[in-house]
């Protein structure tokens, strides 16, 4: 694990911790590293002190960033952790589910059999929702009919 002090373009400073160093390259390529405070996605690497290791095998306690975070950072606490982008993600996910558990008929463990009949003109198409095995899901979209798992979230679990 490496932590990098990191600074976006509107120079909010905050410290995050990767795999690598390429697993950081990576992932501000990919725009995945963003500000916590404003959502930037344009950041770099701020100056840090190395972390050197002494005689008898101990690590000298890091140094702190050569500038100071910015006061919002230091204050969002936990929340921190959760970059707005997830939190949005998290939101919009919340928001498809709850739409179509609004929307849509639970039909249960009688999902892949409902979807099958309204595939086959058997019985008029709605919008349902329920559940099915790995392998029949697989089996429906093997036959062509479109399924979708309805997303879960973290916090659905507590």
């Amino acid at each position: 694990m490496i932590r990098y002090a990191l600074r976006c373009d509107r120079n909010h400073e905050f410290e995050s911790w990767f795999q690598s160093s390429s697993a950081y390259d990576s992932q501000v390529k990919r725009k995945l590293v963003t500000c916590p405070i404003c959502g930037s996605a344009k950041v770099d690497k701020a100056i840090m002190a190395p972390r050197i290791v002494g005689k008898k095998g101990r690590a000298t306690p890091p140094a702190e960033p050569t500038t100071t975070a910015a006061p919002e950072a230091a204050s969002s606490g936990p929340t921190s952790l959760m970059l707005a982008q997830e939190r949005e993600l998290r939101a919009k996910l919340k928001e498809l589910r709850d739409h179509i558990v609004t929307n849509a008929d639970n039909v249960g463990d009688r999902f892949a059999n409902e979807a099958r009949a309204m595939h086959y003109g058997d019985k008029e198409h709605r919008p349902i929702y329920g559940e099915a095995s790995p392998d029949e899901a697989k089996s429906l979209i093997d036959e062509g009919i479109e399924v979708s798992p309805l997303p879960t979230l973290p916090e659905d679990r507590n």
